[in-house]
């Protein structure tokens, strides 16, 4: 959707649950002691698995708000780290669609980091929030506009 921030690419919110959780756990991490993704910017494993791990991002591909996405061809509904390994594992590079305004916001660093990590290898968006661009394209991750997903029939 549009208006993708880069604190829905990077969020700096409360470790909860999801993948950088169950990460930590196995380390031997408490509930209590989880702290936060902008407390633990300095661990590339906690920030990968909290790469799109916003309670609010919106994914259209998947019927509510939140970090999980389709896994297709198998139809199952995962966690969107959990996806991006098992593409990984399958050999395919990914590509995110988005709307207008991707990447505005103040966490850029991770932003592009996460997404390059993940193995995203481009993005297509209706318009870029011009140092996210840069940013991308410094970690290697192609920043692609097009028209808009409406105006060519992808709704």
């Amino acid at each position: 959707g549009d208006s993708v921030t880069t604190d829905h690419i990077s969020p700096v919110s409360s470790i909860r649950n999801g993948p950088a959780y169950d990460h930590l756990k196995e380390k031997g991490v408490e509930h209590k002691d989880m702290s936060s993704f902008g407390a633990r910017r300095g661990n590339a494993d906690v920030m990968v698995r909290g790469t799109f791990a916003n309670p609010r991002i919106t994914n259209f591909l998947v019927a509510e708000s939140g970090p999980t996405t389709l896994h297709i061809p198998s139809g199952e509904e995962m966690p969107i780290f959990n996806a991006a390994e098992k593409y990984r594992s399958e050999g395919f590079d990914l590509v995110v669609v988005a709307g207008a305004e991707y990447g505005t916001g103040s966490s850029r660093d991770w932003a592009a980091k996460g997404t390059a990590m993940m193995g995203i290898r481009a993005v297509l968006a209706k318009s870029f929030e011009r140092i996210h661009r840069s940013n991308l394209v410094g970690m290697g991750v192609l920043p692609l506009v097009f028209e808009g997903a409406e105006e060519v029939g992808l709704n």
